[in-house]
């Protein structure tokens, strides 16, 4: 088949799953925009900055599949950079493309804009090299074998990868295969495989008292639905470590709640820590996931599920796909084992009443919007006092919850909301944001709202940044922002109306405001004013412990640290 390489790229993209390509127009990537300006099935999202672009295409990609975002060379690759090494520790599929200059100006060292002005080409490569799983620069020589090299690699890893694309070879014709992308994962060692799920079946066959710990990861490979009836097969608690809430039903009456080593419910805690056998899957034990790396085991109780590795009693299986081990655990007889150990039965958020008048509280906050979230819904929470206050509410079937505990980057949501509502506009979405977080990348509301997209948008304005204060410096001015007036942002950044705006002090000032955000089919931005120290117990608990891991206890003792 003949075509030019920029539309091969674009095909293999669609291929993916990609309707939607993040990013800012540069003159070394227009000549991609061009083509994509004729394609049907494939929409450019021009966003105000190449790192909140990469931080849509990462809401894109967890809400879809795959995301993807166009840079151009230099100053557009290294201002994306953060996004991406964000959907790099947290595994996420993006793919990066780099319009770069013309071919015969890297060839001949031109001293270009958007470089070094060192006549280096390989400098920015370096960088990206750093947090990408698979990079090329292609050519008309290569660009066939290439593109579906790293895309495979992307799909494999699920990780972000980089393409470059000189400006001067979009246009140009190559041969090219037929036949859709060839997407596969890694397969077992079948000796590997057959004596892992001997092993495993022997391992809760024996056990008392055994449950399972999922993470992320089980989701980013598509591997939800297998979990779950594993779970359901052999009758089997479970838990989840944080990164993962919301990803199998918290309603379900095998569900223990969320384990986060020390910073768990004293009976998650127990039940995980006294399990005989303990099967986790996709789990990576990071500071944030176990309270600085709290959690506890029985000896030799730990069996670790990776995407492409096995580990039990201290031995290692480098060559077996968490797909094949899981995929054949539910095909085998059920096992005859002791009855699992009752869990206590949901009963859905406790009832609450507005209070005329009162001031607004994190405590009452979440406890109302436990009311206000209902099933398939997808919600977004910033880190800090946001993400702390909903990973307290247990979440009812079909919610998906999006957050970034891992890189943790402040302002990631507002974009990543872009992501999502272009992945999933049929969804009702709701972001829970601090405003300190906001005015990191507040610019893309201005892209939501272009795009006529309708999310529910909670501004927690706590007067700077409460998490940090909680940690050190209460009353430091390195915590503090310039307050603005949150709610005119959708007036100053659209020049329609297509939002409606409120500002709210007290409890039924926000009961006014959730009544017409459920009447109304416009974006509500809900600025919701609290104390400035006020914040969830979970997280007060989270900073203590930070604050002496991070700076020690002699040194928050000194005077100068301890106003």
């Amino acid at each position: 088949m003949d075509m030019t390489i920029g539309d091969f790229l674009l095909r293999r993209l669609q291929e993916l799953g990609i309707r939607h390509l993040f990013g800012v127009p540069g003159d070394y990537n227009l000549t991609l925009l061009e083509q994509v300006e004729v394609m049907p099935d494939l929409r450019f999202i021009g966003n105000c900055n190449e790192l909140n672009a990469a931080y849509a295409a990462d809401g894109y990609a967890r809400a879809q599949g795959f995301g993807a975002v166009l840079t151009t060379y230099g100053v557009g690759d290294l201002s994306a950079l953060n996004g991406i090494a964000g959907a790099y520790a947290e595994r996420v599929p993006v793919v990066m493309i780099s319009g770069m200059p013309p071919l015969h100006a890297i060839i001949d060292r031109a001293l270009m804009h958007h470089t070094l002005a060192d006549g280096n080409y390989d400098n920015i490569m370096v960088a990206v090299r750093q947090f990408t799983v698979a990079q090329a620069r292609i050519t008309v020589e290569n660009a066939a074998q290439e593109i579906d090299r790293v895309l495979q690699t992307c799909l494999r890893e699920r990780r972000p990868v980089y393409l470059q694309l000189p400006s001067d070879l979009a246009y140009l014709h190559i041969e090219v295969p037929d036949t859709p992308l060839q997407l596969c994962e890694a397969r077992s060692e079948p000796g590997q495989l057959q004596h892992v799920v001997a092993q495993l079946r022997e391992r809760l066959a024996k056990a008392s008292h055994p449950v399972v710990l999922v993470d992320i990861d089980v989701e980013r490979f598509g591997l939800t639905d297998q979990v779950l009836e594993l779970i359901e097969r052999l009758e089997l608690p479970f838990a989840n470590l944080p990164p993962a809430k919301a990803m199998l039903p918290e309603t379900h009456h095998l569900f223990l709640g969320t384990y986060a080593g020390a910073g768990s419910a004293p009976a998650v805690r127990e039940a995980i820590e006294q399990a005989d056998c303990v099967l986790s899957i996709g789990a990576r034990f990071t500071d944030v996931s176990t309270a600085l790396f709290s959690q506890k085991f029985q000896d030799g109780a730990l069996i670790q599920l990776q995407p492409y590795a096995a580990s039990m009693a201290k031995v290692h299986y480098n060559a077996v796909s968490m797909r094949q081990v899981l995929e054949t655990l539910v095909q085998q007889p059920p096992l005859m084992q002791a009855a699992p150990r009752q869990v206590p039965p949901f009963s859905g958020p406790a009832a609450f009443r507005a209070l005329p008048e009162h001031p607004l509280s994190q405590l009452r906050f979440w406890q109302r919007i436990a009311h206000l979230i209902r099933g398939d819904e997808l919600i977004i929470a910033e880190s800090g006092t946001s993400s702390a206050g909903l990973n307290g509410l247990r979440m009812p079937r079909g919610v998906t919850y999006l957050t970034q505990p891992i890189w943790g980057s402040i302002g990631y949501t507002l974009p990543a909301l872009l992501g999502t509502l272009l992945a999933q506009p049929q969804r009702r979405q709701m972001l829970f944001i601090g405003d300190g977080s906001l005015q990191m990348t507040v610019q893309e509301l201005s892209t939501i709202l272009a795009h006529d997209l309708k999310p529910i948008i909670f501004l927690i304005n706590n007067d700077g940044y409460t998490i940090e204060r909680l940690i050190l410096g209460e009353n430091s001015s390195y915590n503090d922002i310039n307050p603005w007036r949150y709610a005119q942002l959708p007036k100053v950044l659209d020049t329609r109306e297509r939002a409606r705006h409120f500002t709210v002090h007290t409890e039924d000032q926000l009961e006014v405001a959730l009544i017409e955000a459920e009447a109304c089919d416009t974006l509500v931005f809900i600025e919701v004013v609290m104390e400035r120290m006020d914040a969830p117990e979970s997280l007060k608990r989270f900073a203590r412990l930070f604050a002496e891991f991070d700076y020690g206890l002699p040194a928050l003792s000194q005077p100068t640290l301890a106003h």
